[in-house]
Parts: structure tokens; C-alpha cells; sequence
């Protein structure tokens, strides 16, 4: 099988580089473009010559690249967080013209997390429910994309809209780590992941290029690729 074309964008970003790097000494990828903010817009008239696009940039310009993607039939794969609502439709609209794989997160330990979140949730329907989040000083968004998809998960255990309190700090080097809490009267459970090194979701965004890629339009993410959902 040849290798897969690939483009990625916010090459210069803390996790945009690694999934750059890791693709350059990757057989089954052939690196295209490592694409910045200056060679953003005339990329956009280039995806069609790319498999795959992986995107790790601004919300603002993954709408673009999705929108590029989306009339140039190109696979995407979304790892920008803080996305509007607005901008989730404007997404989706490309995902009914290609492919789209978008994940707030791309570890599959954080994929297994969010299924047992949504388990404990529904088993542990009294308890109340809370989640610590941390991230490096320089993360912009806050809660991180991924505790709103852990609350997400919690209220889709309890088909319930009711709001989990979240924490945010910000601070040092950190990677990303994620606590979800469940309380009752008498005992407490805790669910953590500690993510060590940003090649956990690098590696994640280019499997799920490879996966992507092979998929009909429709938009995706990590539950649908390791098969919980």
C-alpha cells in the first residue's frame, strides 16, 4: 500500500509538531506540507493533493481548512479545541462532503476514560459528579476541550443536561491531566489520566488520518475508531 499523503497544519504548535515529526519518519505517511500560519491561505486552494489534512491550529482556521476539505473531497482530521457552536455546524457542513475526524483529545487512554466515565455515571446515577482538569500555562482554552467531552460523557450515562462543576488550572509544563470524581455519602471514586508526553495524541491524530481516510463523509472521533461506540 503506498504511503498515505498528508499535509499538517499548525505544524510550528506544540502537538502539530510532533504529529509532523512523527509522520516525517513514519513509513506509511508521506509528509506533503508542514503548514504555519503564513503558508495557511494559499494551502487551502492545495489540499485536493493531499489523502489527508491533520489540523491543530485556531478554530477560526479549522473552519477554513474544513470548508477547503470539504469541496476538495480530502479526509480531515480536527485536533483544535474551543470551537463554537457555530463553528461545530460549520464542521459538520464539511463533514456531509468528506470525511471529517474531530477529537478534543487523541490518547486512547483518555477514549477508554470517557467510555467508563459514561458507565459510572449511569450506574452511579446519586453521586455527585466533578472534574479537576490541568494543562500547561500557555493553553488558551479553559475548561480543556477534553473535560467538556468528559462532561459530556457523564451526562450522556445519565441522560441528564445537569452541569458537572469543573476546575481548570494552569500551570507549568503540564501536558494534560483530567480527574473525574464521583461522590456518595459513604465513598468516593476517581477516574484519572496523566498524559506523559504529547506523542500519545500525535501518534492518536495520525491513526486516525490512516483511519479516516478509508471512510465515507460522515464525522468521526476516537469512539468510533477503537470501536465504543
Amino acid at each position: 500500500m503506498p504511503p498515505l499523503k498528508i499535509a499538517v497544519c499548525g505544524a510550528s504548535g506544540r502537538t502539530g509538531s510532533r504529529v509532523a515529526a512523527l509522520a516525517a519518519v513514519d513509513a506509511r505517511f508521506h509528509l506533503l506540507a508542514r503548514v504555519g500560519r503564513a503558508q495557511a491561505a494559499a494551502f487551502e486552494d492545495e489540499v485536493g493533493a493531499c489523502g489527508a489534512v491533520v489540523d491543530f491550529t485556531a478554530p477560526e482556521a479549522s473552519v477554513r481548512f474544513a470548508a477547503a476539505c470539504g469541496r476538495a473531497k480530502v479526509p480531515l482530521v480536527i485536533g483544535t479545541t474551543g470551537l463554537t457552536d457555530v463553528q461545530r455546524a460549520q464542521v459538520a457542513a464539511a463533514a456531509r462532503k468528506t470525511a471529517v475526524f474531530m477529537a478534543p483529545n487523541f490518547s486512547r487512554g483518555v477514549t477508554l476514560l470517557l467510555h467508563l466515565a459514561s458507565e459510572a455515571a449511569r450506574r452511579l446515577p446519586d453521586y455527585d459528579a466533578a472534574i479537576v482538569e490541568t494543562h500547561h500555562k500557555g493553553k488558551k482554552d479553559a475548561p480543556s476541550g477534553t473535560a467538556l467531552r468528559l462532561a459530556q460523557a457523564v451526562a450522556e450515562g445519565r441522560r441528564s443536561d445537569a452541569a458537572v462543576p469543573t476546575s481548570s488550572l494552569r500551570v507549568g509544563g503540564v501536558v494534560g491531566d483530567h480527574e473525574l470524581t464521583l461522590a456518595g455519602p459513604y465513598e468516593r471514586l476517581t477516574l484519572t489520566h496523566a498524559a506523559e508526553s504529547r506523542d500519545a495524541f500525535a501518534l492518536g491524530a495520525l491513526e486516525a488520518a490512516l483511519w479516516v481516510a478509508k471512510k465515507r463523509p460522515g464525522l468521526y472521533d476516537m469512539l468510533d475508531l477503537m470501536g465504543l461506540r
